[in-house]
């Protein structure tokens, strides 16, 4: 019988003494002591802190097939002061859930905007995985002032279902709708006990019988990624490519850029940026 640690394991016990020889033990409010090989922490001073038996962290920094918790994990990553991608990297190389992060629509970074606000003559903004609306560009402003506007939920999903039909601006609701919520579906799965969506699931399924619908296929997959129309009282329809720029340094952020797909739009997109305060809505209708 090959009772070698797999793959995952050795790199789960590599990664704990990397981390482990990484903390001193001032930083984990340990006096030094006098006869110290290295100066980092000791196995049994990290189960010490963690809570845990000193054989048992023993085990797992071997490597050894022994089951753990999320309880044990969170604690062994709070005492090895692990950040949050650390903290990520330990539960995957152990093989459990990582525990859901509550997902806010927090600001943007003043950088992130001072990005947003370079892309000129295109719409541009940031959207989280709930598809909460969190920065955008002049352009985008123009382009969707319903949704940029201080009375809007500045979420994607709520008010592309929720908006009554007279003033819907998304031209191909059949293509894009489906995408987006199998898009919204998959990253769900990282949030299951976050009420900041189910909250929202609940709303959606409440107000719109055709997000239930969409939302019973149970479908899952990328976010669009094919061209979107989009209707401007001023302007007429706008044929957009969607261009999606992940940021590793903001969780679960995403810039994306939507660019004419042909001449008519980037003409008619022009003319809107000449004249970004024309009435976005047909009223003669």
């Amino acid at each position: 019988m090959n009772s070698a640690p797999s793959p995952r394991r050795t790199e789960l016990a590599a990664f704990l003494r990397s981390r482990r020889d990484r903390l001193t033990p001032a930083a984990a409010g340990i006096a030094p002591g006098l006869r110290r090989r290295t100066p980092g922490l000791r196995r049994e001073e990290v189960a010490h802190l963690a809570g845990v038996s000193i054989t048992w962290y023993t085990w797992l920094e071997q490597g050894r097939p022994i089951n753990v918790g999320p309880q044990i994990l969170d604690a062994i990553a709070t005492t090895l002061r692990l950040d949050a991608a650390e903290r990520a990297h330990l539960y995957r190389l152990a093989e459990v859930p990582i525990p859901a992060v509550a997902a806010t629509a927090n600001p943007i970074t003043p950088t992130l905007q001072t990005i947003l606000d370079a892309i000129t003559g295109f719409p541009a903004a940031a959207i989280n995985t709930r598809w909460d609306l969190l920065g955008w560009n002049t352009a985008a402003a123009a382009l969707w002032p319903r949704l940029t506007s201080p009375e809007s939920s500045r979420n994607v999903l709520w008010e592309m279902f929720t908006t009554p039909e007279c003033c819907r601006q998304f031209v191909n609701r059949d293509a894009g709708l489906p995408h987006m919520v199998a898009s919204f579906r998959a990253d769900f799965a990282h949030h299951l006990d976050d009420p900041a969506w189910t909250d929202l699931i609940r709303a959606l399924a409440t107000a719109s019988p055709e997000f239930t619908r969409l939302w019973a296929t149970h479908d899952v997959g990328a976010p669009p990624t094919q061209t979107m129309t989009y209707h401007h009282a001023a302007v007429g329809e706008l044929s957009l490519s969607l261009t999606r720029m992940e940021l590793p340094a903001v969780a679960e952020t995403i810039v994306t850029v939507w660019t004419p797909a042909d001449e008519d739009s980037r003409s008619r997109m022009d003319q809107l940026l000449a004249h970004p305060e024309a009435p976005w809505l047909d009223h003669t209708h």
